[in-house]
Order: C-alpha cells, then structure tokens, then sequence
C-alpha cells in the first residue's frame, strides 16, 4: 500500500497544496501550528471519512470557503487508485472512488493506515472507549463487514436506549423491546467475535514487539474483557445464549437506568506485563513500549490479511519516545519497506535520512528541503 500523490483544495490551511510521496519516508518538518498535521488529518480521513480531531466535518474546510477537496492517488497490490473527497458546508459531502460515488460504509479498507499520534500514549491507562475505538479501527479496515455491523450495532443500541427511556415514562410497553433485543443479540454476537479472534491475533504479534524492544525482558499478554456478562473466557460458543440471558435479567434494571447496560459497548483490552496489570501496576516506561509494540503489531496484522502493509501515519509522536524506542522503530519501518509519514519539530530525532522526502512547513507553505 503506498500513497503517491496528495491534493488538497480548501481544506485547514491549505488553498492549494500538491504533494508526491516517497514510498519510504516522507518527514514534515516545521514548528508548531504550521500547517503539519493538516497533511496527516488529511489521508487519515481519506481512509476512514473522519478526522480524528474534530467532529464537525465544516471545520476541515478553510475559513469563508463552502467547499473542500481531498484527492488521493494511490496503489494498492501494484493497482492504481483514486479517491476523491469533497466537503461541503451546506450539502452532504461525495465520495468518489475510482470516478464512482460511494457510500461511507464502503471507504473504511481501500487506503489502510496505521496513526500514531501523542493521544495514542494514553491507550493503556484512558478509557476503555480509546481502547474499543482502537480495535474497530483496525477491523473496519480488514472486515468488509464488520463496519457495517458496528454502525447497525449502534443504531440498534440507540433506538433501543431511546424506547427504555419512553418505557420507563409510560409511553410505550415493555414488550416492544423484544424485537429490538433479537436485533442486538445477533450484531452483538457478531461483533464479539470479531474482535475477540482479533485481539488473539494482535495478542501474538505484540508479544513478539515487546521481547525486542525490551530485550528478551518482557512478555506482553492481551485479553479481550467481555464486561457486565458471566462469560467464560475462551468459551464463544454460549455466548449468544449467555446475552439473550443478561438481557432479559437486566430489562428492568435497563427501563430504569434508560440504557443497554451489557454489550460490545462496554467491553475493555487488558495488558499484561510478565502476568502483571499493566494499566494498574505497570512504569510509563512499560505502557509507553507497549503502545509502540502495539502499533507495531497493528501493521503486522492488517498485513496477514490484506497481504500488504498499510500506510503508517506518525503525528508529532518522536519527541515522545526516547532514542532507544524511536530508532527500534525507524530500523523496523525501513526493513519492512513500510510507507511512513512523518510530520516532527526536529529532524535531527532522524538518524537515518537515506531515500527519505523532507519537507519543511511553515504557515501552510510546504517545500521540498534538503536531507
């Protein structure tokens, strides 16, 4: 997977900006509030059809502007592909791939990336949402149909939060939520197993990255954290009947409430750090090596199933990562042949700048600069 060219038109800071990419290492350079990490935002929601920023798409597109464009040439299994993105303030936005439109539900895949940016260091001790968002990411991207069952998952959980509510205020019965909890069974069911044979397989790979980058002195384990059901781990052949269960014994509890107290929507990642908890008892040290593993492990796993590497996309994070961490992870990129793009304050954190593009940024102005 390689991103060649990028176009942008009206979007953050950029009027008009044309970029080429090095299929190695593409490093912006600049300091901050330059214009940076508009570049990374940029193919990021190509990819997935949201920033991680914000999230109100009319805020992508420049002051006093209506509308903004987004188009990206890139080869995926040596094919050429094209996709274009147009944002617009008073109408829906387009999406355009290979000159025919396409619904949201059919982005998530065609461009795979892998962020890494400074939030990405609180994965370990944030919330379980960071940890949740992180998963479905990955399997939105290597599922054609998992995205669409997490959206139907979520519209599933909201109408019925909406009908516990009308329950609990004596405008609806109780009985209309049989129909919807058959619903949430099935899209539950799926997405739990989905993500429970992922975090297996992820479980694997970041084992392998946390024994070489703390030199033989770790071993880093994963589980998948099934909450609010009596669940036996490793055991999904009852899970089905174990939720049609806790969400019949739960109903009142749910009218009350006016909420889905047990699903996928609740669920957590553990890591473990030679058996210990790592979010409870592990260093900054440990959680910090971790998330690199992790995110090493994430392009190891896109990998086995797409037969290629995605796009790796790192903001602003080598200022957060000591030497011995960032050049680990530089070695691995490059013997890999891994696409990196890179947006940094100071290029000296870059021991190795063969075949590497450097750009300099500074206020939306970006030229090519000499290694």
């Amino acid at each position: 997977m390689n991103i060649n060219k990028l176009l942008l038109k009206n979007f953050r800071s950029y009027k008009t900006l044309e970029l080429t990419f090095s299929p190695a290492l593409n490093i912006f350079t600049g300091n901050n509030a330059q214009g940076k990490t508009n570049i990374i935002e940029a193919i990021y929601y190509a990819a997935l059809g949201t920033s991680y920023r914000i999230k109100n798409d009319a805020d992508l597109i420049s002051w006093q502007k209506n509308e903004a464009v987004i188009n990206i040439d890139f080869s995926r299994i040596d094919i050429e592909n094209n996709i274009k993105i147009y944002l617009n303030k008073l109408k829906r936005r387009q999406i355009i791939l290979n000159g025919g439109n396409i619904r949201q539900k059919n982005l998530p895949g065609n461009i795979t990336i892998v962020m890494f940016s400074p939030e990405d260091l609180l994965l370990i001790k944030g919330s379980p949402s960071l940890r949740r968002r992180f998963l479905d990411i990955e399997l939105s991207q290597t599922d054609i149909f998992y995205y669409d069952m997490l959206v139907k998952y979520n519209k599933i959980t909201s109408q019925r939060n909406n009908l516990l509510k009308s329950i609990r205020e004596k405008k609806q019965k109780a009985s209309m939520l049989d129909i919807w909890d058959r619903q949430l069974i099935d899209t539950a069911v799926f997405i739990w197993k989905k993500r429970y044979a992922a975090i297996n397989q992820l479980s694997n790979f970041a084992a392998v990255m946390q024994k070489n980058i703390s030199d033989n002195r770790e071993i880093l384990t994963m589980n998948y954290k099934i909450n609010n059901i009596e669940f036996a781990e490793n055991n999904m052949e009852n899970l089905k009947e174990l939720y049609a269960d806790t969400i019949k014994r739960n109903r009142l509890d749910d009218i009350r409430r006016g909420s889905t107290g047990a699903g996928p929507h609740h669920d957590d990642i553990e890591f473990f750090i030679n058996k210990i908890n790592l979010k409870n008892f592990g260093s900054q040290g440990q959680q910090r090596t971790t998330v690199l593993s992790l995110k090493l492990a994430e392009l190891e796993y896109i990998k086995s199933i797409t037969s290629q590497y995605p796009v790796l996309l790192l903001d602003d994070v080598m200022s957060e990562l000591d030497k011995n961490r960032r050049e680990k992870m530089l070695v691995f990129f490059k013997e890999k042949k891994i696409q990196t793009i890179v947006t940094a304050t100071d290029i000296s954190m870059f021991a190795d700048l063969k075949d590497a593009h450097l750009y300099n940024v500074s206020l939306g102005d970006v030229r090519t600069a000499e290694c």
